[in-house]
């Protein structure tokens, strides 16, 4: 069985693949869906309705041309909220440093504003929809779920380690002593926010 991943990062796919290992996980790239998706929502939530939405409905407008074995589609969206800044990034994680920003720019900026200042408590959340049919007959009452995944931790002093990506060189997850870069990442992997809203998705289709 199939689902299409709303996204063609490597580091993503890499982790939903070792996730829900039962299922052969499909990117954009992978189905011929070369478009931008929009994330206009105000809440992580939405952002990430917005995109499993956007990819189903590309897939039922394309599914007669695909194989039948495609049962789904999830996405997600992920923010950092930092308490000493009003929860700030959040939904604009990604874009924190402007529209066409790079990750340094955006831990720049964030090391930045968090200068001399001792709260330094953040959380990492990501949100994962899934919109699910069982059978080609059935894309038309889709089953649509979310899963939340969070960890808290803070936010370091200076950039520390070179592994991972986006905000990872300047996240200590609670109970650790280095930054998300620094952690191995088979290990980070396994407590990230991401892979905290992926083992639910997998939990669900356990149950």
């Amino acid at each position: 069985m199939k689902l299409i991943f709303a996204s063609n990062n490597i580091h993503k796919l890499e982790e939903a693949r070792a996730i829900l290992s039962d299922f052969e996980i499909l990117s954009l790239a992978e189905i011929g869906l070369h478009a931008d998706i929009p994330e206009t929502a105000d809440t992580l939530e939405g952002n990430s309705m917005q995109k499993a939405d956007y990819v189903f409905e590309w897939y039922k407008d394309h599914h007669d041309t695909m194989s039948n074995d495609v049962i789904g589609c999830f996405a997600d969206d992920t923010g950092l909220c930092i308490r000493a800044l009003d929860w700030k990034p959040g939904v604009i994680t990604a874009r924190w440093a402007g529209e066409a920003c790079t990750p340094a720019d955006n831990r720049a900026k964030t090391l930045k504003l968090m200068k001399g200042i001792s709260d330094r408590y953040a959380e990492f959340k990501t949100v994962v929809t899934l919109i699910l049919w069982d059978e080609p007959q059935s894309i038309d009452t889709p089953l649509k779920q979310q899963f939340v995944g969070t960890v808290e931790g803070n936010i370091s002093e200076e950039e520390w380690g070179e592994k991972g990506f986006g905000y990872d060189p300047i996240f200590i997850p609670e109970g650790h002593e280095l930054t998300f870069a620094q952690l191995p990442t088979e290990y980070k992997n396994s407590i990230s926010h991401r892979a905290r809203a992926m083992k639910k998705l997998a939990d669900f289709f356990g149950k």
